[in-house]
């Protein structure tokens, strides 16, 4: 197995960074402080880093196909505008004992955008995966969940690959790309104790899966088919939270960490925790897909 050692790139120190993507039209990385409440981006093109506070808790950024940005704060799914700096709720979550947030989410390759969310107290079976169509309507696609977290597709978009985190398992789905609905699931990578937990997860053009390991220091690359890791990446932070393909050619790695839940002695030893870090790979990686398109 092949091991290779993240550098630093975008030295910030989130509280709990999260949900990278990667726009090449615009040349635009996002990422989010979910305990932070903020959203950050770096513009490659002017080589400059923006943030905005969203007032609550931010588990993911979607890009639109038209201008503007989708996120999932505590409460809901919003369109957010850059320009005028404006909330829209679009989807409000179904959380009357306000326990609940969003989490991770990601648009499909047809434009509908796959969210997940979790229990704030980590009361088992109290999350949910929904589905935002484009027409602004929403589908529970998982139920029963803990903490709905990493998901992403398969290059023909015929698999969909989805974590939930507390059973330290990879499932995997069939995937109609038409009306976005899931076949029956199964396991298709285990964590063991020694790993950390799975959080995070993006998918290169062989159909391998990469996976961060919160509590665990690094991202994974495993071969779905036969449960195999065929590389590993040490990060210097213990809370690897996420990571997507960026660039020109979707061949380096951008990878977010956390300082939450780290002592003194941890952040004295990990300086740079809540950083983001990169590598350059040997594949390319998906490209992002739109909501809308």
């Amino acid at each position: 197995m092949e091991n290779v050692n993240a550098t630093l790139w975008i030295r910030v120190r989130n509280t709990l960074g999260e949900g990278p993507c990667w726009d090449a039209e615009l040349k635009r990385f996002y990422w989010v402080d979910i305990e932070g409440h903020t959203l950050w981006w770096y513009d490659e093109k002017e080589d400059e880093i923006s943030s905005f506070n969203m007032g609550q808790q931010i588990g993911f950024a979607v890009p639109k196909v038209t201008d503007g940005v989708i996120v999932g704060l505590k409460d809901g799914i919003y369109e957010w505008d850059e320009t005028t700096k404006e909330l829209d709720k679009i989807v409000e979550l179904d959380d009357p004992e306000g326990v609940l947030r969003f989490n991770d989410g990601k648009a499909d390759p047809y434009g509908r955008i796959f969210a997940g969310t979790l229990h704030l107290e980590d009361e088992d079976e109290q999350a949910t995966l929904y589905r935002l169509n484009r027409d602004g309507t929403t589908e529970e696609m998982l139920t029963n969940l803990t903490l709905s977290n990493g998901l992403t597709w398969s290059p023909d978009h015929q698999l969909f690959y989805h974590i939930d985190t507390p059973t330290e398992t990879v499932r995997r789905y069939p995937f109609d790309l038409k009306t976005g609905t899931l076949g029956e699931g199964e396991v298709v990578i285990e964590f063991k104790e020694e790993d950390g937990f799975p959080d995070g997860m993006t998918s290169d053009e062989d159909g391998h899966l990469w996976i961060a390991h919160f509590a665990g220091g690094k991202v994974s690359r495993w071969n779905p088919d036969t449960g195999e890791k065929v590389l590993e990446v040490s990060v210097p932070a213990p809370n690897v939270t996420s990571c997507c393909f960026i660039g020109d050619d979707l061949n380096q790695l951008a990878i977010t960490t956390a300082r939450e839940g780290m002592d003194e002695e941890a952040l004295a030893a990990y300086p740079d925790a809540g950083s983001v870090f990169k590598i350059d790979t040997q594949v390319k990686g998906m490209p992002l897909y739109r909501f809308g398109r």
